[in-house]
C-alpha cells in the first residue's frame, strides 16, 4: 500500500514538475521552488528543536528573508552575477566537505552540532544553496531542461540505489544512519548516473571530447546526493523522528523527497559552470 501510495505521489509530482517548467516564466518557477524551500524549512525547524508553532514560523520566515536577499545580490531576477552564484556554490560546497565528516564520524560528531541554534543554521545552509543554484540555472537558454536532466539524475541515483541494493545488498553503507543503505546499492546508484550521463552526451548532443567532463559531473552530483540524503537521516535520527512530515503520502515530508537535491544542487550546478555548458 506505501508504495502504491509513492508511486502515485511520485507521478503527480512528476506531472506538476513538468508543467511547471513548461508554462510559468523564469520568475514565477523562482517563487515556486522558493515556496517548496519553505515548506521544507517548516519541517525542518523540527528537526532543528523549534517546537512552538510561533517559533517555526518564524524560522521558516527567516530564511525567506535570505533568500530574497540572495535573490538581489546574486541578480536573479534580470541576469545572473556570475562571480557571486559561483563564490555562493563555492562556500556550499565547502560547508557540505565539512557535513559529509560530520555524518562520516557521527554519532562522535554529535556535540559539534546537536543544539538548536547549530542545527537551525545548518538547515538555512542545507536549504538555500541549492534554491539560488537551481533559479540560476534557469537563466541559461536550455535551462529547464538541465533543470530537468538534474532531477533525473538525483531520482536515477536513488532508484538505481533502491533496486540493485534490494537484490544484492549484503554490506551497509553507513547502518549507524541508514541501516537500509548497501555498498552494492550505492554503486548501483553510480551506474545509473553514469547510464544518464550517456544519455545526456547523445541527447543534448556534445562532441566525443566533452563526455568524460560530463560523466565526472554526473557522478559527483551522485555522490553528492548520497551525503544529502545521509545528512537528514543524521539529523532525524538524533531528533528521535522516521520522516520530516507527513505532508507526501508515501514519501513523508518535502525534506525526505529533496534530502538528496540540497547537497546535489549546488555541485550540479557549479558543475555546468566550470564545464561551460
Amino acid at each position: 500500500m506505501r508504495l502504491r501510495q509513492r508511486v502515485y505521489t511520485s507521478v503527480a509530482l512528476a506531472i506538476g514538475l513538468l508543467a511547471a517548467l513548461w508554462l510559468l516564466p523564469t520568475a514565477a518557477l523562482a517563487l515556486l521552488f522558493g515556496l517548496v524551500v519553505l515548506l521544507a524549512a517548516w519541517e525542518w525547524s523540527n528537526l532543528a528543536g523549534y517546537e512552538q508553532g510561533w517559533a517555526r514560523v518564524a524560522y521558516a520566515l527567516s530564511l525567506g528573508l535570505i533568500m530574497l536577499a540572495v535573490y538581489g545580490h546574486a541578480g536573479l531576477a534580470d541576469v545572473p552575477q556570475l562571480e557571486r552564484v559561483q563564490t555562493l556554490l563555492h562556500l556550499a560546497c565547502v560547508w557540505w566537505a565539512l557535513a559529509l565528516l560530520w555524518v562520516m564520524s557521527y554519532p562522535r560528531s554529535a556535540p559539534l552540532w546537536n543544539t538548536c541554534p547549530r542545527r537551525g543554521l545548518m538547515g538555512m545552509l542545507v536549504l538555500i544553496p541549492p534554491w539560488l543554484a537551481l533559479v540560476h540555472l534557469l537563466h541559461y537558454p536550455r535551462g529547464r531542461w538541465l533543470v530537468l536532466f538534474f532531477i533525473a539524475l538525483v531520482a536515477a541515483a536513488d532508484i538505481g540505489a533502491y533496486f540493485v541494493g534490494k537484490r544484492w545488498g549484503r554490506r551497509k553503507l553507513a547502518e549507524a544512519l541508514s541501516p537500509g543503505k548497501t555498498w552494492e546499492g550505492f554503486w548501483g546508484g553510480m551506474s545509473a548516473c553514469v547510464l544518464l550521463a550517456l544519455v545526456f552526451c547523445v541527447g543534448w548532443p556534445l562532441p566525443r571530447s566533452e563526455w568524460a567532463g560530463v560523466i565526472a559531473v554526473f557522478l559527483i552530483t551522485g555522490l553528492a546526493s548520497v551525503l544529502g540524503d545521509l545528512l537528514e537521516s543524521m539529523v532525524k535520527r538524533q531528533r528521535g523522528v522516521k520522516q520530516s512530515s507527513s505532508l507526501l503520502p508515501g514519501h513523508g515530508g518535502i525534506l525526505d523527497r529533496i534530502d538528496g537535491h540540497t547537497a546535489a544542487a549546488p555541485v550540479f550546478v557549479l558543475g555546468v559552470i566550470l564545464v561551460g555548458w
